[in-house]
């Protein structure tokens, strides 16, 4: 069955750089779109960063471009959020998900990152 694994969170200081990691298993990773979701408690999930099948194509949530980076490595069958110069607006927990008719299908557990001094 589908399976994705987060992981890479942490606590780290504002300023500071975090790399996430989605393991995905059980199914046709490279024929599909991913995303990065990020979720507070209380609030809607957001989506962050949106990524093609061939890795070719991006697109960012306005408050995190020029700072984040979503990859893939479909020969890994893994997904990446690069995430520098971290704010504490940051905080969340971070979830990726497949994308099918442009809505978000399989999620992982999500991975939580803590932005704080």
């Amino acid at each position: 069955q589908v399976q994705l694994v987060e992981s890479g969170g942490g606590l780290v200081q504002p300023g500071g750089s975090l790399r996430l990691s989605c393991a995905a298993s059980g199914f046709s990773f490279s024929s599909y779109f991913m995303r990065w979701y990020r979720q507070v408690p209380g609030k809607e999930r957001e989506l962050v960063a949106t990524i093609s099948r061939e890795g070719d194509s991006t697109w960012y949530v306005e408050s995190v471009k020029g700072r984040f980076t979503i990859s893939r490595d479909n020969a890994k069958n893994s997904l990446y959020l690069q995430m520098n110069n971290l704010k504490p607006d940051d905080t969340a927990v971070y979830y990726c998900a497949t994308l099918v008719l442009s809505r978000p299908r399989d999620w992982g557990q999500g991975t939580q990152v803590t932005v704080s001094s």
